[in-house]
Formats: structure tokens, C-alpha cells, sequence
């Protein structure tokens, strides 16, 4: 679920902070520019791991501040495809079940990755497994809240830099802004036996 990834930055570190010991300085900037970020086809910063090489520091004209090329080891959330995590359902919807893992929540099991065969309930506003036995189908619920066993099968990132604004934009009058799309997204699948509500597979 997590990796360590060596990096390379060039760090900046203002007049009033050499007086603390630069490690600390460049770490405390590290952390402030790339924690709970993510990096394009690398993953979700959690935090620094250590420093592994420091170059030389430089003062450019016209600016106080050091700059140092820093090579580092960073935590990362990235979950190799096929792991199996467990998370819980954050809602459910038209397009899948939604799953946060309480500090990432870009996670959607579709509709045909479910336990088979699925329906949505409209009223309810959830997924139902409808599970058949001897005695005839029981409808399971995926509700809010419940603990859920998943396998990673997909993941995409969006590079959601920002860019200017494309002549088609800048001729529409719509006042719609545009859509917010994640810049990570795991896609789950629950379609297996053993995976799924824990409370299914939990014997009593």
C-alpha cells in the first residue's frame, strides 16, 4: 500500500530559518510542499522518510534565500494493482459503490465489479447483493459506513495542472464552472468470493 520513492527538489529556504539546523529547515519545507499531495503517475505524499544526499547551497542576486538540490526519500500511497485493502463504503450511486480509506477516498467499485447480481435501490440510495440460497434470494445491503474488502484493479491519475484557458472556453458564455476531476483515482472490485462487507463473510 505505501512505497518509498527517491526523489530530487531544489528547496528554498529563507534568511530567518538559517538558524536552525538545515536538515530540519528543508524537511519541514519539503513536507509543506508535497504531503497530502499527489504526484503525477507516482501517487499520494504521505510524508518526508529521510535525506539522503544534500549539494551544494546557493544564494542567487537579488534573492536571500539558500537553495539547495536535495535528494530524499518520500512515503507514498500506492497500492500495487491486485492488493486487497479494506476500506469503508463512503455512499453509493448510479456509478459504483464510493470507499475511503478515511485519508484517501478517490476509491469507486462500478456496477460490474460487484458481487453478481446487483442491483441499485433508488429509494434507499444503495447497492444490494442478491444473494441466492436454498431458500430463495436474501438482499444484502452496502450500506454507509460498513467495512468493505476490495481488490485494486485499476488506477488513473489526471493531470489537473493548471492551463490556460483553451479558445473554445473563452468563446462559451456558460456560466457552469468547470468539473472538478481527481488527480488519483483507484477503481476497486469486490466480485470475488471472500471479498466484499466483512459482515458477509464473518461467521456467526
Amino acid at each position: 500500500m505505501f512505497v518509498l520513492v527517491e526523489m530530487v527538489d531544489t528547496v528554498r529556504i529563507p534568511p530567518w530559518q538559517f538558524e536552525r539546523k538545515l536538515n530540519d529547515s528543508i524537511a519541514e519545507e519539503l513536507n509543506k510542499k508535497l504531503a497530502n499531495k499527489v504526484v503525477y503517475n507516482v501517487g499520494l505524499c504521505i510524508c518526508l522518510f529521510d535525506i539522503t544526499k544534500l549539494e551544494d547551497a546557493y544564494v542567487f542576486p537579488g534573492d536571500g534565500a539558500s537553495h539547495t538540490k536535495v535528494h530524499f526519500r518520500y512515503v507514498v500511497f500506492h497500492p500495487f494493482l491486485d492488493e486487497i485493502l479494506i476500506g469503508k463504503i463512503k455512499g453509493c450511486s448510479p456509478e459504483g459503490v464510493h470507499v475511503s480509506l478515511g485519508f484517501f477516498e478517490d476509491i469507486l467499485i462500478p456496477p460490474e465489479s460487484l458481487q453478481q447480481p446487483a442491483k441499485f435501490d433508488d429509494a434507499e440510495q444503495v447497492w444490494v447483493w442478491e444473494y441466492e440460497t436454498e431458500e430463495g434470494a436474501h438482499d444484502l445491503y452496502m450500506d454507509t459506513g460498513e467495512e468493505i474488502r476490495f481488490r485494486v484493479v485499476d488506477e488513473s491519475f489526471v493531470d489537473t495542472s493548471p492551463t490556460g484557458p483553451s479558445s473554445a472556453e473563452v468563446a462559451s458564455t456558460s456560466e457552469e464552472p468547470p468539473k472538478k476531476e481527481a488527480p488519483y483515482t483507484l477503481v476497486g472490485s469486490i466480485s470475488e468470493p471472500g471479498l466484499g462487507l466483512l459482515s458477509w463473510w464473518t461467521s456467526s
